[in-house]
C-alpha cells in the first residue's frame, strides 16, 4: 500500500500504571502499610510518546499487544481519548495486560512491573502492509519486549524497505546487561534517542564524547537526553548542545523523556531542521514536568504552547 494514512506508527509495550502515593512508610517484608492515594492510569513509555505526539497534532497509530481484560480496555480507551488509532493493537486471549505498580514514598520510588502480553509481541505480528500505512516508525523499550528483541534489526530494515523514517528509544535494561547489537541495528535508525546514562552503559564508556565515538560508525543522528542539563545532538561527527528549559516548580518528571521524544519527532516529521527539533524536544520535556503524570500537560497544540509561553517564555 503506497498511501500513507498515518504520520507515525508506534510499535511498543503497553501496560497500566497503578500508582500508590502518600504511603505511611516504605514497605517492609511481612508488614502492611497504608497508602492514602491511588491512581490507575495509562502506563508505558511507548503509550506516553504516542499520546503526547497525537496531542501535538500528528496522526498516530499504535501497534502492540494487550490482554482481553479490564486493564486492556483502559489502555485502548485512554489511547482513543488522545486520538491515537488503535486498530493495530492485538488483544491476546491467552495473556494478561501488563502492569507496573509504583510505590511513592517521600522522594523515593519503587516499581515492580509485570510484563504480561508485552512479552508476546513478535516480528510475526508486524507486517510490511501495516508499516506501509505510515511515514515514520517509532520503537521504544527494547529490553522490556523479549518477544521482539532478537528481531529488532529486522523490524527497522522492514521499515526502511517500506519507505519509512525511523526512531528508536532503547531505554533502561532491568537486567543491566545492555546486550543491544547497535552495530546491526543503528544503521537503519534515523534518530536514536538514548539518555546519558543508557548510552554510557551501552558503550561501556564513562563520558559522552567517548560513548558517541563508539557508536559513531554505525549511527545516523543521535540525541542524548540529559534531563535538567539539556541535550546533545550528534550528527555526522558534529555535536550541538542545547540547555534545558528549566522548570522551578516541577510537579513530577514521569514521562519527561518520552515527551522529549514526542516533541523532537513532531518537528522532525514536519521537515524542521535538527536543531529546531532538538529545541522543541527540550521544551516538551520541560512542559511535561508542569503537571502530574506523563500525559496530563498535553491536551492540544494551542494549550501546550500557552504553557510553553507562560512557563518558559517560548513562542514560535
Amino acid at each position: 500500500m503506497n498511501h500513507k494514512i498515518f504520520n507515525v506508527i508506534v510499535v511498543g509495550e503497553l501496560n497500566v500504571d497503578l500508582i500508590l502515593n502518600n504511603i505511611d512508610s516504605f514497605p517492609e517484608m511481612g508488614k502492611e502499610k497504608i497508602a492514602k492515594n491511588m491512581t490507575l492510569t495509562l502506563g508505558s513509555s511507548s503509550a506516553i510518546f504516542a499520546s503526547n505526539l497525537s496531542s501535538l497534532g500528528a496522526n498516530v497509530a499504535f501497534l502492540g499487544k494487550i490482554g482481553q481484560d479490564s486493564f486492556g480496555d483502559l489502555i485502548v480507551e485512554s489511547l482513543k481519548s488522545k486520538n491515537v488509532n488503535v486498530d493495530f493493537i492485538i488483544r491476546d486471549k491467552k495473556s494478561n495486560t501488563g502492569a507496573t505498580i509504583v510505590l511513592n514514598y517521600s522522594e523515593d520510588r519503587a516499581m515492580v512491573t509485570y510484563q504480561g502480553a508485552m512479552n508476546e509481541l513478535s516480528i510475526n505480528d508486524i507486517s510490511k502492509e501495516d508499516l506501509s500505512q505510515a511515514k515514520h516508525l517509532h520503537f521504544s523499550s527494547y529490553y522490556l519486549q523479549p518477544g521482539i528483541k532478537k528481531d529488532i534489526s529486522k523490524l527497522f530494515r522492514l521499515a526502511k524497505d517500506s519507505g519509512l523514517s525511523t526512531s528508536f528509544d532503547m531505554q533502561w535494561d532491568p537486567d543491566e546487561k545492555w546486550d543491544f547489537n547497535y552495530k546491526e541495528t543503528l544503521p537503519f535508525v534515523d534518530i536514536f534517542l538514548p539518555n546519558e546514562q543508557e548510552l554510557k552503559y551501552l558503550s561501556n564508556k564513562e563520558n559522552i564524547d567517548e560513548a558517541l565515538e563508539v557508536i559513531s560508525g554505525y549511527s545516523n543522528t543521535v540525541i542524548v537526553k540529559m534531563g535538567s542539563k539539556g541535550s546533545i545532538l550528534f550528527n555526522k561527527g558534529s555535536k550541538n548542545f542545547k540547555h534545558a528549559f528549566l522548570n522551578n516548580e516541577v510537579v513530577d518528571a514521569i514521562g519527561a523523556g518520552d515527551s522529549f521524544n514526542a516533541g523532537f519527532i513532531f518537528k522532525y516529521i514536519r521537515g524542521e531542521n535538527l536543531q529546531k527539533c532538538q529545541e522543541f524536544g527540550n521544551l516538551m520535556g520541560a512542559v511535561n514536568t508542569t503537571a502530574a503524570g506523563g500525559t496530563t500537560a498535553f491536551s492540544n497544540y494551542k494549550n501546550i504552547l500557552t504553557t510553553a509561553k507562560e512557563k518558559f517564555n517560548y513562542s514560535e
